[in-house]
C-alpha cells in the first residue's frame, strides 16, 4: 500500500482538502491518504467549517478528519509528503533525519507542470471564494497526482 501525507500549518484548511481530494481520486485498497500540520494550533479540531462546506459541495466528507502535527516518525509511515507551501515544505525538511526522509517530501504544486501557482494559498483568513479557488486548485493537482500514483511515474 502507498501512503501519502498531506501537510500544511494547522491542518484545518489546506491538507484536509488536499486530504479528501485526493483519497476520493485513488482506490483504497492501494493507497492510503492523510494530512497534518507543522503547528500545533489545532489538534484534535475538525477542519475549518469553510473547508468543510467547500469538499461537501463537492461531494467529499471531510467532517470526521481530525487536527494533528507533523511527527518525525511520519517518515517512516508515509512514502510520499506533499506540502502546501515552502514555508511548509522547510518546517518538514528541518525534522528531517537524512536524504532519504528528504527525498520524500515536495510541494504539491510541482507536481503538475501546467500550473502557475508556486503554492496553494492559505484561505483561513479569506472568505468562502478563497476556499473554493483553493478547492479548485488542490483538485486539479490531485487530479494529476492520482494519476501518477496510479501510474507509478512518481
Amino acid at each position: 500500500m502507498t501512503r501519502i501525507l498531506m501537510v500544511c500549518l494547522g491542518n484545518i484548511c489546506r491538507s484536509p482538502l488536499a486530504h479528501g481530494i485526493l483519497e476520493s481520486k485513488l482506490p483504497s485498497d492501494r493507497f492510503y491518504v492523510d494530512s497534518a500540520g507543522t503547528a500545533n494550533y489545532h489538534v484534535g479540531d475538525s477542519p475549518d467549517h469553510r473547508s468543510i462546506a467547500v469538499a461537501k459541495s463537492n461531494e467529499i466528507d471531510i467532517s470526521h478528519q481530525r487536527g494533528r502535527q507533523f511527527e518525525v516518525s511520519d517518515f517512516d509511515t508515509f512514502d510520499h509528503i506533499f506540502t502546501m507551501d515552502q514555508s511548509n515544505y522547510q518546517n518538514v525538511v528541518k525534522l528531517a533525519r537524512g536524504h532519504s526522509d528528504i527525498a520524500k517530501v515536495k510541494c504539491v504544486v510541482d507536481i503538475d507542470e501546467t500550473i502557475s501557482e508556486t503554492s496553494v494559498p492559505d484561505p483561513y483568513y479569506g472568505n468562502l471564494t478563497d476556499f473554493e479557488n483553493v478547492f479548485s486548485l488542490l483538485n486539479k493537482v490531485c487530479s494529476t497526482l492520482a494519476n501518477k500514483l496510479q501510474n507509478s511515474s512518481l
